[in-house]
């Protein structure tokens, strides 16, 4: 059966209302029951779906047509003289994969969980495709196989398709962001003896440890010290660590703590080294981490393997994006060739039921989620960052820059495709956030930037 339901009267076709009442929309209703299909019976029951909305836009007139025929009459009828077999047989076709054999990097945290879980859980076998997952040591490793062309496509941090393609820290090489693989799932952790100095108005000469220098984790973290008054170049040192060194650097007492990735955060808590002094959704809830991408000239070269690998990671991130289906994801992805972690320890992230290290035991359904929408306003303030801090200097074209590198308009056109919603605003590409209560208007990004007494503008 049709999971959209289009030629049942009695419930409404791609409204904003639920009839079961357990959605945010009949879309959502749909997704939720079209998450257990396969992609070929998705597209058909999007695309059959999609043509009697298009034929009947007002919901009175679609529900009185299939009461005075029925559904069976209205499917015949509608057949008879458009061709819906053929839409949903052209929807479906695949077109010959230019690459199908793909080698993917990616880095062992929980912020890769669509790109690593497409594995095990055939995703990427589904479009046709044989991918290799590369476990990747570190950030500067993963640009240099992608600068190298040993990597098709890549688990990225976001701001780092941004740096590449403007040659910041490497030569210039255009990339593409196709999909925000995480939105949260950072935390601030520090180690046991800093639990009585919670204010980091007091951190001054501390030793902090974050993945990469063009990073969320950098970013978040010298705004949230640089709001407390300290200067995140001169109060406090910051190291860049690879993520599964960060544990043994706060163990060891190299670093005081760390703005890092999880797994590592929950695993200093398992280890009894550390504690979580702060989520970073607490700094920005629903700022971007992580990005899946590739080049400019890949995609250019193989725009039919693009597309399905598109696919199959938008398809993981809908999965992912629903919380029963957390502990098998934990499960399949905590394994010696992915994460390499204590099952227990994924689990306390990915459902955000943890132990903080202080004693007390958390539950944030949403300290990680998985929404794919490369928002151009992200790659906004990722630039005015970047600036703040002195990693660009003079001045930066932002929508050229967000627009050319942000893959919005594709993310729409597969999103669009797979049946998952698509917001209102995702229209522009662009929306106000607020970031420790302090707004963000990304059509404003050079008032922002100067609105800080702290930067090196």
């Amino acid at each position: 059966m049709n999971s959209y339901r289009p030629f049942d009267p009695d419930r409404p076709l791609f409204s904003n209302r639920c009839s079961c009442g357990q959605h945010a929309s009949e879309l959502d209703h749909a997704n939720s029951l079209s998450a257990k299909l396969d992609a070929e019976q998705q597209s058909a029951d999007f695309v059959e779906a999609s043509i009697v909305k298009a034929l009947f836009p007002q919901e009175d007139r679609r529900r009185a047509f299939l009461k005075a025929v029925g559904a069976g009459g209205a499917m015949s009828a509608l057949s008879g003289f458009l061709p819906i077999g053929a839409l949903q047989a052209m929807a479906q076709e695949k077109a010959p994969l230019e690459k199908p054999d793909l080698k993917i990097g990616f880095i062992a945290i929980t912020c890769a969980t669509p790109l690593i879980m497409a594995d095990p859980l055939g995703f990427y076998k589904k479009q046709g495709l044989n991918v290799t997952l590369n476990k990747t040591a570190g950030w500067a490793l993963i640009r240099d196989k992608m600068l190298s062309k040993e990597h098709d496509a890549s688990h990225f941090l976001s701001p780092m398709p941004i740096s590449m393609s403007m040659g910041i820290g490497s030569d210039p090489t255009q990339m593409r962001v196709a999909t925000i693989q995480n939105v949260n799932g950072q935390a601030i952790t520090l180690a046991n003896k800093h639990k009585n100095n919670r204010d980091p108005k007091n951190w001054k000469g501390m030793k902090f440890a974050v993945p990469f220098e063009y990073s969320m984790h950098n970013f978040l973290l010298r705004y949230y010290v640089a709001q407390a008054g300290l200067d995140p170049d001169r109060d406090i040192q910051i190291r860049v660590t690879p993520p599964p060194e960060m544990v043994a650097n706060l163990r060891a007492g190299n670093i005081d703590g760390f703005l890092g990735p999880d797994p590592f955060n929950q695993r200093a808590v398992y280890d009894e080294v550390g504690f979580i002094h702060i989520l970073t959704k607490q700094i920005w809830d629903g700022h971007p981490c992580c990005a899946f991408g590739t080049s400019e000239e890949f995609i250019r070269k193989n725009p039919n393997t693009f597309a399905a690998l598109y696919r199959a990671v938008l398809n993981a991130s809908t999965m992912a994006r629903d919380p029963e289906n957390r502990p098998l994801i934990a499960k399949v992805i905590s394994t010696p060739n992915y994460l390499n972690q204590p099952e227990t320890v994924v689990m306390q992230v990915l459902t955000g039921k943890f132990a903080d290290g202080l004693g007390n035991v958390q539950n944030v359904p949403d300290r990680i989620d998985f929404n794919p929408i490369p928002w151009y306003s992200m790659a906004t303030w990722m630039l005015t960052q970047m600036q703040r801090w002195g990693y660009v200097k003079g001045d930066v074209n932002y929508k050229d820059i967000s627009e050319k590198v942000f893959l919005l308009t594709d993310a729409k056109k597969y999103m669009g495709e797979t049946g998952i919603a698509i917001p209102d605003q995702a229209k522009s590409g662009y929306k106000k956030v607020k970031i420790m209560g302090k707004e963000f208007d990304p059509s404003q990004p050079a008032a922002y930037l100067k609105s800080f007494p702290t930067n090196k503008v």
